[in-house]
C-alpha cells in the first residue's frame, strides 16, 4: 500500500492531485496546529487584470494553537458568494467556466458541519469525482491511535505510515528535506516524491501564472484531460510488490 498524507486545504493546485492519484490511502493530517497565512484556508486564481490574486475562506477567530480540525467557518453561504463574484471575470474567455461554477457550488453544499477541514474535504472530494481519482481519506484525528515520540517534524508521517502498514509514502517535492531516509529504510518503507509539475495551459487573453488553485485549471482544460494527464503520471511512478 502507497500513503498519502496532507494538510487538507480548499481547491489546492494540480501537484496536491498528481499525488493523490498515485497513492492507495490517504490520509488528511488535520492534528497540526492552524495556521492563517498557510494554504489551510486560501489560494491562488488569476486577477482579472494582471497577476493572480488569493480567494479565501474566512473561519472564526480561534485562541492561538488551536488545531486545524478545531476551526469553523465564519458564514458558508457567504464564503460561496465572495468565491463565486471572485470568478466571474473568467466568464468571456475561459470555455469550462460554467463547469468551475457548478463544482464550487457542489462543494459548498456537501459538508454537513460549518468546519474548515468538513469543508476543504469536500472541495478535494468533488474535484477528485470528476478528473476520475479515487479519493476515500482518513482523518488523522479520528485513526484511533497516538501518535508519540516525534522528534522532527519529518517522523509524523513515518509514524502514521508504520502504524497503517504502508509498504511506501509518497510527498511532494518541496517537503523533501525534513525527512531522513535511513529512519525510512530502517521501517523497511519506500520513501518516494512527486516531481514538480510543469503542466501548462492556454489561458489567453490572461498570462499564464504556474501552480494556482485547480479551479484555475479547470477553467481552461477538460476535467477528462486533467484526469488522463494524471493517470498517465501514475503509469509512470514506481510500484510495489504489494501494489
Amino acid at each position: 500500500m502507497k500513503l498519502g498524507i496532507m494538510q487538507p486545504y480548499p481547491f489546492p493546485y494540480i501537484g496536491y492531485f498528481e499525488l493523490m492519484a498515485q497513492v492507495d490511502q490517504w490520509v488528511a493530517f488535520d492534528i497540526v496546529q492552524y495556521n492563517r497565512r498557510s494554504w489551510m484556508n486560501r489560494n491562488r486564481i488569476l486577477h482579472p487584470t494582471c497577476g493572480w490574486q488569493y480567494f479565501c475562506i474566512p473561519v472564526q477567530k480561534m485562541p492561538h494553537g488551536t488545531a486545524l480540525s478545531a476551526i469553523r467557518l465564519v458564514a458558508r453561504g457567504e464564503a460561496e458568494r465572495r468565491l463565486l463574484a471572485q470568478f466571474q471575470h473568467y466568464r468571456r474567455h475561459a470555455p469550462h467556466f460554467h463547469g468551475v461554477i457548478d463544482l464550487v457550488r457542489d462543494t459548498f453544499s456537501r459538508p454537513d458541519t460549518d468546519t474548515l477541514v468538513g469543508l476543504n474535504l469536500a472541495s478535494l472530494a468533488a474535484v477528485a469525482e470528476r478528473l476520475g481519482i479515487s479519493f476515500a481519506p482518513q482523518r488523522c484525528s479520528q485513526l484511533g491511535f497516538t501518535i508519540d515520540d516525534v522528534e522532527h517534524a519529518g517522523q509524523w508521517a513515518l509514524r502514521i505510515a508504520a502504524r497503517l502498514g504502508a509498504k511506501a509514502y509518497l510527498n511532494p517535492p518541496g517537503g523533501r528535506d525534513i525527512f531522513h531516509p535511513e529512519e525510512w529504510a530502517a521501517k523497511e518503507i519506500a520513501l518516494e516524491f512527486t516531481e514538480m509539475n510543469d503542466l501548462r495551459y492556454d489561458c489567453s487573453p490572461y498570462a499564464f501564472e504556474p501552480n494556482l488553485s485547480i479551479l484555475d485549471v479547470l477553467m481552461w482544460c477538460s476535467p477528462n484531460d486533467i484526469g488522463t494527464y494524471l493517470r498517465h503520471l501514475r503509469s509512470e511512478a514506481p510500484r510495489h510488490e504489494s501494489d
